[in-house]
């Protein structure tokens, strides 16, 4: 057991749920993840406290290597002592984002996001690629891809996002850690 779950147990409960949703979405969209680099995982709750103690329990097995305001919230990212695993992958950074204007379904999980290497300005071409067309027309499913602004010397963190409502995959270009070292 991940010692993240000791403290918050119910995360290790809504991980494995998280993971046979991610895997059914995946395998929907014609998706091999195993095939892909999974460079970070989010969660997702509706108030304050609550993140404020996921935030206390991440410290506690791990470190806090960024905290921005992005969109009017504080979004903290953490890189664990020990990776979560997720489908075969050991993934080592937890996005932990304060509640916006934005309410979730589910308090847990939310998305992944996956590195394709190549030209930021191209990724939206390069995930597609990757996609069974049968996948995109599913009812419930959207596409959007949103360009950040981006500090001059930063790297372009151009991301697109496939979701079905539930879970979302995220597509970017560079390693959240890269995208945030750029910055400073």
């Amino acid at each position: 057991m991940h010692p993240l779950f000791i403290t918050l147990p119910e995360l290790a409960d809504d991980l494995s749920q998280f993971e046979q949703k991610l895997s059914s979405f995946a395998q929907q969209l014609g998706l091999t993840l195993s095939e892909l680099t999974l460079d970070h995982i989010s969660l997702r709750c509706h108030q304050d406290r609550t993140a404020e103690r996921w935030a206390m329990a991440l410290s506690k097995v791990g470190h806090c290597f960024s905290e921005a305001m992005i969109g009017g919230r504080p979004i903290h990212l953490y890189r664990l002592e020990q990776p979560l695993a997720l489908l075969n992958h050991r993934i080592d950074i937890v996005e932990l984002p304060w509640p916006g204007e934005k309410r979730y379904r589910n308090e847990g999980w939310e998305h992944i996001e996956v590195v394709l290497p190549g030209a930021p300005e191209q990724i939206g071409q390069r995930a597609m690629a990757l996609i069974d067309d049968h996948g995109l027309v599913t009812p419930g499913i959207s596409v959007k891809t949103r360009r950040p602004e981006v500090k001059a010397g930063a790297l372009d963190n151009t991301t697109l996002a496939i979701t079905n409502g539930e879970i979302t995959l995220k597509f970017h270009t560079y390693a959240i850690d890269k995208v945030v070292a750029s910055e400073h």
